[in-house]
């Protein structure tokens, strides 16, 4: 398992500057809900980022720019690792948000 920040997106916002032909898809199994994409040069996550839906969930650094945000919540939190520490006041959650 890997934590990584992940930010959801707006279809209508996200604007392709290269790379999606380099994009792999992985399907997922349950619970998870979504196909996980990684690039096939580098291997770096990415996220949902070929998800057919309306807003879908990216890493934060398959994006270009800084983003302002904060975290609204941690997911999973039951399968992190002992040493990952959750440094923050956000709601945790062992699986998806109710």
């Amino acid at each position: 398992m890997g934590a990584s920040t992940i930010v959801f997106v707006k279809r209508e916002d996200l604007r392709w500057i290269s790379g999606k032909e380099s994009v792999r898809v992985f399907e997922p199994i349950s619970p998870y809900v979504y196909g996980r994409c990684f690039c096939e040069i580098c291997g770096t996550s990415l996220g949902e980022i070929l998800s057919p839906k309306d807003s879908f969930p990216i890493a934060a650094n398959a994006l270009d720019g800084d983003i302002e945000l904060m975290n609204q919540s941690h997911e999973f939190v039951g399968e992190k690792p002992s040493w990952y520490n959750i440094c923050d006041d956000a709601p945790q959650n062992d699986g998806h948000p109710e």
